[in-house]
């Protein structure tokens, strides 16, 4: 029996904390919509875009034979990992850093590098991110032209074929204001009804007769009206008339 009456207290509470959140729908939504504007004007107007370009090269290492052997296609593979390292090396970048006149440095330029060596595949794709979307270009093309012959020196690699030259993005790669709009919707309507909630299991205070027989377990036996203080000078007033 007191197994039953807790389960049926839990449930009345989820009820009540529903029922609180449905009479606060529109407060919840106003919040919601609120930070959704301000997230769109932040990633649409203060946040500076960034655009990603992307070149792709294929490596492979030929036999004395001149012919492609599995032995081959196999050792290419196992092998994109370390042509990954020598692509993002210092001294590929650093080279990159002087024929470009760029002003980053090493760590600046290679936060904005990622190599990408899909499964079971030989291509080797190089992604440069920045704020300028030429710029993103150039650096991308320059990486893969330093690469090659850096790679060629130390892996003793005949050729770096060119799969793909990196092109100059018309579409900025972040933020996302979609995204940016619906998250910042989505953490106004949570951050409303956590306080709301939070609001609810603080108040302990008694406001009718029907939480008087829930929390004290008593019957109450009347109900005394409270007249509120307008209303007594509304009175007053009628009586001095």
């Amino acid at each position: 029996m007191e197994n039953q009456k807790r389960n049926d207290e839990i449930e009345i509470d989820l009820l009540e904390v529903f029922h609180i959140l449905i009479s606060r729908i529109l407060l919840i939504l106003s919040a919601g919509v609120f930070l959704a504007l301000v997230c769109f004007a932040i990633s649409k107007f203060i946040i500076t875009p960034t655009y990603k370009s992307t070149t792709k090269i294929y490596i492979l290492n030929k036999s004395e034979s001149q012919s492609v052997t599995y032995s081959d296609v196999q050792m290419g593979t196992q092998l994109t990992k370390d042509y990954a390292e020598l692509i993002s090396s210092r001294y590929v970048l650093e080279e990159v850093i002087q024929i470009l006149s760029l002003e980053e440095d090493y760590d600046e330029l290679r936060g904005m590098v990622s190599v990408d060596t899909p499964a079971d595949t030989r291509i080797v794709s190089i992604t440069v991110e920045n704020t300028d979307p030429v710029q993103a270009m150039n650096i991308a093309n320059c990486i893969r032209e330093a690469a090659s012959n850096h790679i060629q020196n130390v892996m003793d690699i005949e050729a770096v074929n060119v799969v793909e030259t990196a092109n100059m993005p018309m579409e900025k790669a972040s933020p996302s204001v979609v995204m940016w709009t619906l998250a910042g919707g989505a953490i106004g309507v949570f951050l409303l009804c956590v306080i709301i909630l939070i609001q609810y299991l603080l108040d302990d205070t008694i406001k009718s007769s029907e939480d008087v027989e829930k929390y004290l377990g008593l019957s109450t036996l009347a109900l005394i009206p409270v007249m509120e203080e307008g209303n007594g000078k509304k009175k007053k007033g009628k009586k001095r008339r």
